[in-house]
Order: structure tokens, then C-alpha cells, then sequence
């Protein structure tokens, strides 16, 4: 069984091998899209491309390694909280039962030698697995592929397909109401204001806090050293991430910023073309906070005239509108020399082959699946706006 996530999602396949009681490996491979002006090309697969080995055993899951399990970075992390990290380091390479899983080696010598428990470890490996499930379920763009094998031995656990599924449906909708200001467990929280949180907060949370919001643990560290949810962790700090007390770096960001984006890099202007004004709002909350200068239409005949007025850096529009549809609206547009070169990302509630297709003929330069959050809005704008000046402050600029 193999294919890609545009044909059939995670979930769907996780729930096939269940029914099948399969015993073996399901790889996923996570790629982007290639940029090329026709939709044949090949997807790009980069060489640190994030994956993962689901491993099953009659139809329930026992493991799931992911792209760093061979550093044993996150079997580091999870033996924190049972101070057992450093026992790593005076252990033999095992041998494990599959050439993918070394942590899960690892971990069985470290049940052997006594340092963990049989429940640690059980605890371990189900927070590993409902983890690597979350990054899953958020997975767009990517291939997969079964293979029937022996189940990877010795067993510790086997869980079943469908409540994991639910957990992790449900995470991924709690996760998305944090949006737009936490998008990622990789972001790493940093105290803005600590006058503030300190006279808020009991004596001994700041001080748990002050520890680990230094900038450089991950959200997703947190919640393995404290072994909480990611969830929790990211809806206690929420609060004061809204109000600007705790700021949030990425991977992008190396260091917490006292200014505004645009005061250093002025951003575009952005046009959004939806009948539904509650995306079209959406979309204004999540960009204005940085910078970009947005107008939104919800008719399209009547944005025509008005796109033109405004001059914008890139187009969202969506496809399913009426009177004029985004295929045609795109088209139109293309038409025009003034929007040969504009970037037109479309929109749409589908995620099917033949609509990625219409959008290319029709000129789209990029396609973005509802729902979506500011993080995927950004890594769009990155990937298709050059450092655009912004008009006002090159209006502001007098002449030499």
C-alpha cells in the first residue's frame, strides 16, 4: 500500500492497516511542492525532509520513530523527567528488532538495567507516539508507503488506532484556537515582561517559569521535561503571550525583537478576494499585527476595478464565489500586464489533484487549503514576496 497525501490523509490510512490487523512498517515522507510554472514537475524532497516508521503489530500501533530518532534527542528529553538522561551515555549500542527504531532499543536496555520502570517506559512510549501523531495530523503535503514486516520486538505496547486518532484530532483543534500567536512546537518562549509576570504570578510558578522561558527550550521540550501535554503548556502561557508578556521565538527569530516587523522591513500590501467575511477577517487579524496592508473584497466583479486601484504585492483569493469564480477571476487578472508577475495564492476548502491543476492553468502562482493560520500565511508570503518596500515609505522617501 503506498501513495500521497493528496489522495488519501493520515488518519484514513492509519485506520486501513487497523482494520486489516497488518503487521509492519508504514513509512510517511513529508515533501513542498515544487515552484515550476506546470503541475506535472516533480515534488521536491529535501534531504532533511521531516519522516516517520509507524510501527504495527496485528493492526495497533507500538512505535513511531521519527526523522531524529537516531540522535536520541527526544528519548533525552522524555528521560529528563525521571532523571535519567545521563544513563544514556554509559549504555552499549542495542540491537533492536528494526534497523528504524535505535530509541527503541535504548529505551528497553535502560528497562533492563533497572534505570526506568516498565510503566516509565510504557509512558514514554505513548507520549512518543501521541506526539509524533499531532505532527501527523498537521502533515499537508507527502508520501506513504506499507510494507508487511515482523512486529518490532519486544513488545511494550499496542494501542489502538481509533482513540489515538481521536486524541489526536483533538489536539490539533485545540492547537488551532491559539492561533495566530502560537502556530508551532517548535517555538521557544522568552519572558518580555517580567515585572509583570512576577508580581501576577505565585512565587514559586514565576520562578518555574523564569527557568525554562529562556529562548532556547522548545514549547515541545516543555512538555516532555514536565511531562504535560503540549496543549497544556502552550494554553497556560497563552494569556500572556496575547498581552506581549511572553514572546515567542522560531526558528527564524534569534533574538526577541523590540520593535514592530515593519519598522526594520516595511511589508506588502495584500489583497484578499472571499464572499465569506469571516475568512476575509481571519485573514486581517492574523497579518495586521504584522505589518501588511490588507484590503479585502467580497464580490469579485466588484474587486476588479478596485484590485487595480490598490496595487497589490500578492492576491488570496478564494475559488468557490459567485457570479465569478477565482479560476476566472485569476485569468482575468493574468490577462492584464500590471499582474503577469503578481503572485495569486488560491484558496479553497479542497484539497484535490484536478483543483491544484485548474489552479495552475488558470495562472495561480500557489494554493493554501482552508482552514490554514498565520504560520502557513508567512511561510507563503516568504517563499513568494521578495523584500517588497512598503509604497508609503518609499512615498515618504524624497527625492535625491
Amino acid at each position: 500500500m503506498q501513495g500521497t497525501l493528496n489522495e488519501i490523509d493520515v488518519r484514513s490510512i492509519l485506520q486501513l492497516v487497523e482494520l486489516g490487523q497488518r503487521t509492519g512498517e508504514l513509512l510517511v515522507e513529508a515533501y513542498s511542492p515544487a515552484i515550476a510554472p506546470n503541475a506535472d514537475t516533480a515534488p521536491i524532497k529535501p534531504a532533511d525532509q521531516p519522516f516517520w516508521f509507524v510501527f504495527f503489530a496485528n493492526g495497533r500501533i507500538v512505535y513511531i520513530a521519527d526523522r531524529h530518532n537516531n540522535s536520541l534527542s527526544r528519548l533525552r528529553d522524555y528521560l529528563r523527567c525521571y532523571d535519567a538522561a545521563a544513563a544514556l551515555d554509559h549504555l552499549e549500542r542495542p540491537s533492536p528488532g528494526a534497523i528504524n527504531a535505535p530509541e527503541y532499543g535504548y529505551l528497553w536496555l535502560l528497562m533492563e538495567n533497572r534505570t526506568l520502570t516498565p510503566e516509565q517506559g510504557r509512558r514514554i512510549i505513548q507520549a512518543t507516539i501521541e506526539e509524533a501523531l499531532f505532527d501527523l495530523f498537521n502533515l499537508r503535503q507527502g508520501s506513504f508507503n506499507f510494507e508487511l514486516g515482523p512486529a518490532l520486538a519486544p513488545p511494550l505496547v499496542a494501542l489502538e488506532v481509533s482513540p489515538l486518532c481521536a486524541r489526536a484530532l483533538k489536539q490539533v483543534q485545540q492547537w488551532k484556537q491559539l492561533h495566530p500567536h502560537i502556530f508551532s512546537p517548535a517555538q521557544r518562549p522568552v519572558l518580555a515582561d517580567k515585572p509583570r509576570l512576577r508580581a501576577l504570578l505565585p512565587p514559586k510558578s514565576y520562578g518555574s517559569l523564569s527557568r525554562w522561558a529562556d529562548g532556547q527550550t522548545t514549547l515541545r521540550q516543555l512538555s516532555r521535561y514536565l511531562d504535560r501535554s503540549l496543549w497544556a503548556i502552550a494554553k497556560g502561557i497563552y494569556p500572556y503571550v496575547q498581552r506581549g508578556w511572553i514572546q515567542l521565538l522560531d526558528a527564524a527569530t534569534p533574538e526577541v525583537r523590540d520593535r514592530r516587523p515593519w519598522e526594520d522591513e516595511p511589508a506588502a500590501r495584500i489583497a484578499c478576494i472571499d464572499d465569506d467575511r469571516t475568512i476575509s477577517k481571519s485573514i486581517e487579524a492574523m497579518l495586521t499585527p504584522y505589518g501588511y496592508e490588507i484590503a479585502s473584497f467580497a464580490d469579485p466583479l466588484a474587486a476588479l476595478p478596485e484590485v487595480f486601484r490598490f496595487e497589490p504585492d500578492l492576491l488570496l483569493c478564494d475559488i468557490a464565489m459567485p457570479h465569478l469564480d477565482g479560476y476566472e477571476f485569476c485569468a482575468m487578472l493574468r490577462s492584464s500586464s500590471a499582474f503577469r508577475q503578481t503572485p495569486i495564492i488560491m484558496l479553497t476548502g479542497r484539497d484535490g489533484f484536478i483543483d491544484r491543476v485548474r489552479a495552475r492553468m488558470a495562472g495561480a502562482t500557489d494554493y493554501l487549503t482552508k482552514p490554514f493560520g498565520a504560520h502557513e500565511l508567512l511561510m507563503l508570503f516568504e517563499k513568494h514576496l521578495p523584500t517588497v518596500p512598503h509604497r508609503r515609505h518609499l512615498e515618504s522617501t524624497p527625492p535625491t
